[in-house]
């Protein structure tokens, strides 16, 4: 196996996706659901990044080109997406469908496009073309999955910290989360809008 492209792969995506930055919006949005419902969506929102990621690993370059979108536009839409969510979490709105059980906030914006945003795609389909052979496929596909579990060890032993720091502490991190959440968002779409500049 290459280690070299292994390690890489493993510490840009590691930094990309931010296992450590994710567990305070996972709180806030699993706030109010039973400790069953917030494990579910944990495993679910990493099985949705990764088929997302490994999707556009495989056929990205194709499928933009055939829809003709540009990685800018794709960047500028998963930016706000993302700026919606924060703006609920900062308003107080994100409670009453966050209490429901009709969300399933595991997709939509746990899985994508926070976990499988323009950040993490992009940079997989960059490695994606390093593969030249068996040895550099092994290497890349055990850095993807590598991540993927620890980001659910990530969000999986964040419950841990809902009981401890309970109803107010929540409110505090959904507060943090939403404004962390809002400057990713701003930043994601600044740098779509750049992108469309320089070209």
């Amino acid at each position: 196996m290459n280690s070299t492209l292994f390690v890489s792969a493993f510490v840009t995506l590691f930094v990309i996706m931010d296992p450590i930055g994710t567990i305070p919006i996972f709180l806030s949005l699993t706030a109010g659901r039973s400790q069953a419902t917030a494990r579910k969506a944990a495993w679910q929102a990493v099985l949705v990044a990764f088929f997302v990621i490994a999707a556009f690993a495989f056929f990205g370059q194709g499928i933009l080109h055939y829809l003709g979108i540009e990685l800018a536009s794709l960047q500028a839409a998963g930016g706000l997406l993302l700026l919606l969510v924060a703006l609920e979490l900062l308003t107080g709105n994100e409670e009453e469908p966050t209490a429901g059980t009709g969300t399933n906030i595991a997709l939509v914006p746990l899985g994508t496009p926070l976990l499988a945003g323009p950040g993490a795609i992009v940079a997989t389909m960059v490695f994606a073309r390093q593969v030249h052979t068996l040895s550099d496929f092994l290497a890349v596909a055990l850095a993807f999955v590598a991540v993927h579990v620890t980001l659910w060890l990530a969000m999986r032993f964040s419950l841990p910290i809902l009981k401890l720091i309970r109803e107010s502490g929540v409110l505090l991190v959904t507060r943090i989360a939403g404004l962390l959440l809002s400057a990713i968002a701003v930043q994601m779409v600044a740098d779509a809008i750049r992108t469309f500049v320089h070209e």
